[in-house]
């Protein structure tokens, strides 16, 4: 009982460094959740909720709880967080649909009850957690903190912790199976087909001339040249701008001979 009560005590008093990291990633965490909410694209709203675990992680770690800490950085932001944006980058990261409001004025419903249910759960915390002192805290750690989570997660809570990691493994390939596209059997192309489609009259069956091939210049957006002189559209991308020559380039370089 004591040590709970020497915790209760250092716990109001936070100086030097714990509080200088504090008040710089509090406001980190906070922004990255405001991000999180406010983003419209997918992958940007999981980065944002990265960085929030990343900074809870630190916070944990100050508050003398490091396998906490380790947890929430190694388990939550570099596993599930990354099987997150697996799953956003399998199903699509389109956002047109959710820009779209079927019932008129339900961001605004939706804002409004959300903050009320914010505050409803603060306010039950608070009243349920306030002036209480902690009890059992000494005999859960005597072994220490890291030996009595292990207990109690492979005793008491196995079911638990296997139940929830077959329903990770189970969005895992539910987000596979969503993703996969199956084409019909009258949609795949066979390789004869591929060739007559490849040899039909007015394809270019040969291999595209590399770039810089016969022209004054070796580089990839200079276009090659035909053998009547004219440049090749399809030596280079279309994405790449044509380069304009300058008058050296296209000086005679004394190997026209």
């Amino acid at each position: 009982m004591n040590y709970s009560l020497e915790l209760l005590a250092a716990a109001g008093d936070v100086k030097g460094g714990e509080a200088a990291t504090f008040w710089i990633l509090a406001p980190i965490a906070v922004l990255g959740a405001i991000g999180m909410v406010w983003a419209r694209n997918a992958v940007h709203s999981a980065l944002f909720l990265v960085i929030t675990m990343l900074c809870l992680g630190v916070f944990y770690v100050l508050q003398a709880g490091p396998f906490i800490g380790m947890v929430q950085i190694i388990v939550y932001t570099g596993a599930i967080m990354m099987l997150f944006l697996f799953v956003l980058m399998l199903v699509g990261r389109d956002s047109s649909d959710s820009l779209i409001e079927t019932l008129r004025g339900q961001r605004m419903v939706a804002i409004l009850l959300g903050v009320g249910l914010a505050l409803l759960m603060g306010m039950g915390l608070y009243r349920a957690l306030g002036g209480s002192a902690p009890k059992g805290l000494a005999e859960a750690n005597a072994a220490g903190n890291v030996t009595g989570l292990a207990s109690l997660i492979f005793t008491k809570y196995v079911f638990v912790f296997e139940v929830t990691s077959a329903l990770l493994i189970t969005a895992a390939v539910g987000a596979m199976i969503l993703a996969h596209i199956e084409k019909r059997k009258e949609d795949k192309v066979s390789q004869p087909e591929r060739m007559l489609a490849r040899f039909r009259p007015g394809n270019y069956p040969a291999p595209k001339p590399g770039p810089g091939v016969f022209s004054t210049s070796d580089s990839v957006a200079t276009p090659a040249r035909l053998p009547d002189g004219t440049p090749s559209d399809r030596s280079i991308s279309k994405i790449l701008p044509t380069r304009e020559l300058t008058s050296a380039d296209v000086a005679p370089k004394g190997t026209e001979k």
